[in-house]
């Protein structure tokens, strides 16, 4: 870059798979560009510490601002405190040329860092909702980009240096956009996929099988079920479809989601950013139930703006009851061009070059940093 020696980009994300997934697919791309990647996160990311594509992960201590204890208060900011402390250090032995956060309360010690060390600061927002440490450190931040346009909850001063770049999505996730979808005709195999990570799966594990029970001896027959499911409850689930006659596969966690996602013919799952972007991405119709408990209501949100894609249908938790359910996949399993329409606008939706547009706009600031610090020099 311009004869300098700052090849080093930083991530910083929440350790979760909501927010690592999109950093890590931008890390592939910025390695692929040359650059080593270093991330900053919390001890959750050891869960997904097996081929991350960046050269060091460092944990840094954060906690979340929540409640209205004094005590929590003055403990999360002594957390956050130290945290910063600890990735400012860090940065000392670095030549970051920028450094790009993804969510979560674990991103503001080392946004923070950077900010006192000059470093550029990129902002990443997965959500349709800002999440609120991005609206901590939106005031500071060079960019904020995007999945979704309409970003609720930016801030007014932050409106002018947001970019639409879309949701960064997995190598595996990509590997499927090209797998072409059919729906099936009335007579044929109808292949049902339903997911919702640990907050979401109780809740299909509760009415999902009681919907397939009230289903006509016709669509079961054709119907195949695949379910994820929290593990204590796959013993109950598994005897809810032995006793509605359906072929069903039950796992706690499938490694392989971006290919169960492509062979679906319907999918049903909750809204998280990642879980919208990825089923655009391939291009599969589906019934998005937002987590009714989420922050700021940020998953229906995303499924609203699918849904005003055309690409599927939100579907409040309140209101899914079994018989309706069962009502409305009996509609979808008998109406192949409703299908086929919905996965076309899905796929129509999907941003695949999101984290190729996501390095520009991080490369761009990088280098106006490296100007800037020359000048002031």
């Amino acid at each position: 870059m311009s004869g300098s020696k700052k090849q080093v980009m930083a991530l910083a994300a929440g350790g979760t798979g909501g927010h690592l997934f999109p950093a890590l697919a931008m890390a592939r791309v910025l390695k692929s560009r040359g650059y080593d990647v270093v991330l900053f996160s919390d001890e959750r990311v050891r869960g997904y510490d097996h081929d991350m594509p960046v050269d060091e992960v460092f944990i840094i201590p954060a906690a979340s601002i929540s409640g209205r204890s004094p005590v929590k208060l003055f403990s999360a900011l002594f957390r956050l405190a130290k945290g910063c402390f600890k990735a400012w250090r860090i940065m000392s032995g670095k030549e970051i040329c920028a450094i790009t956060g993804f969510g979560g309360y674990p991103t503001l010690p080392p946004l923070f860092a950077a900010r006192f060390r000059a470093i550029p600061v990129i902002l990443h927002e997965a959500n349709a909702v800002m999440g609120r440490a991005n609206r901590l450190a939106a005031g500071f931040a060079r960019a904020v980009a995007g999945s979704f346009s309409g970003l609720k909850y930016l801030p007014e001063k932050a409106k002018s240096r947001f970019t639409l770049t879309g949701m960064p999505v997995r190598a595996a996730v990509l590997a499927q956009r090209e797998a072409l979808y059919g729906a099936p005709e009335v007579h044929e195999a109808f292949l049902l996929l339903v997911f919702g990570g640990s907050q979401g799966a109780k809740a299909f594990s509760d009415i999902v099988p009681e919907a397939v029970k009230a289903l006509d001896a016709t669509e079961k027959t054709r119907l195949r079920v695949v379910q994820q499911c929290r593990p204590e409850d796959l013993e109950r689930v598994a005897k809810a479809y032995k006793e509605a006659g359906v072929e069903v596969e039950l796992g706690s966690f499938f490694t392989n989601m971006p290919e169960r996602i492509a062979r679906a013919h319907l999918v049903i799952s909750r809204s998280g950013a990642s879980t919208v972007s990825e089923i655009a991405c391939i291009g599969r119709p589906a019934i998005l139930v937002p987590f009714p408990h989420s922050l700021d209501q940020d998953q229906r949100a995303n499924a609203k703006q699918l849904e005003d894609a055309g690409g599927g249908w939100m579907w409040e938790e309140k209101n899914l009851e079994p018989a309706e359910l069962a009502r409305r996949l009996t509609e979808l399993m008998n109406s192949p061009s409703a299908l086929e329409a919905a996965a076309a606008n899905a796929k129509s939706a999907g941003q695949p070059d999101a984290a190729a547009r996501l390095a520009d706009l991080v490369e761009k600031h990088a280098l106006q940093g490296e100007r800037y610090n020359e000048d002031a020099a």
